[in-house]
């Protein structure tokens, strides 16, 4: 997962809202959004290869969400980044404690930055940091460095989930997810990855022939626990591949 833009609105009748870009090879083998018949109650789609996700809701109102920290040359972790997600969507712990947990043993993975939620909170760990954050109502953005740094991609995208949430419909949110405009080159991260691939990165929904968007996702919950998924799947050079969405009520 490459970006997230999500607002947290605890008491509000929409409470959480997500929008947010896996970006991978295409060559991974992966299962789309669906329910897991290994883990009743949870919606999500599955890294085929290491068996975890990217993105995804469980019982009692919990939602996890991943992306990378992009760092050239960063050691291959001991363990899967995303069973990170599945592990908090099949648990039982809350966000506080699972953090707590985590952040504890964060140096078993590869970088990463990882949201928690569970209804009554919404967490964030960056494995960098290594703390644990409870956060604040607000709207917020996440690529693949710390929570809302100023890559212009993140700017752009969580200003336009901020203009829709007066009426924040699926359309609008996987609209913002399909924007394919490259950021100028003066705008660019310097990331270690080289000029032509910070590029083609810049965008919320990349394309190329062995890498780009495989999946946009707009996850909406109202207060009384009724969430809605959306995922619309991408194969090489952003050609789409489907639509499914599906609905999880209170639990």
């Amino acid at each position: 997962m490459c970006l997230i833009v999500f607002a947290w609105r605890p008491g509000h009748s929409l409470p959480l809202i997500v929008a947010a870009n896996r970006d991978e090879f295409y060559a991974r083998p992966t299962q789309p959004l669906a329910a897991w018949s290994d883990a009743p109650g949870v919606l999500a789609g599955r890294d085929l290869q290491a068996g975890g996700s990217w993105l995804g809701v469980g019982p009692g109102n919990r939602f996890a969400a991943l992306t990378n920290i992009r760092s050239p040359g960063q050691a291959v972790g001991l363990r899967s980044r995303g069973e990170l997600v599945a592990g908090f969507l099949r648990g039982r712990d809350d966000v506080p404690s699972a953090l707590a947990s985590l952040a504890g043993r964060s140096g078993e993975y590869a970088g990463f930055n990882l949201l928690l939620g569970d209804g009554q909170h919404l967490g964030y760990l960056n494995a960098r940091q290594g703390q644990p954050e409870l956060l604040e109502p607000g709207v917020y953005g996440l690529s693949n460095a710390r929570l809302d740094t100023p890559w212009p991609k993140l700017i752009k995208a969580r200003e336009r989930l901020r203009a829709a949430l007066d009426a924040p419909q699926p359309h609008r949110l996987l609209a913002l997810l399909a924007d394919a405009q490259v950021a100028s080159d003066e705008a660019l991260p310097e990331t270690g990855v080289g000029l032509e691939t910070e590029r083609l990165l810049s965008s919320a929904f990349i394309a190329s022939p062995h890498y780009g968007t495989r999946a946009s996702t707009v996850l909406i919950s109202d207060a009384l626990g009724q969430r809605q998924l959306i995922e619309r799947s991408f194969g090489p050079c952003g050609v789409p591949l489907g639509e499914i969405a599906l609905a999880m009520g209170p639990s």
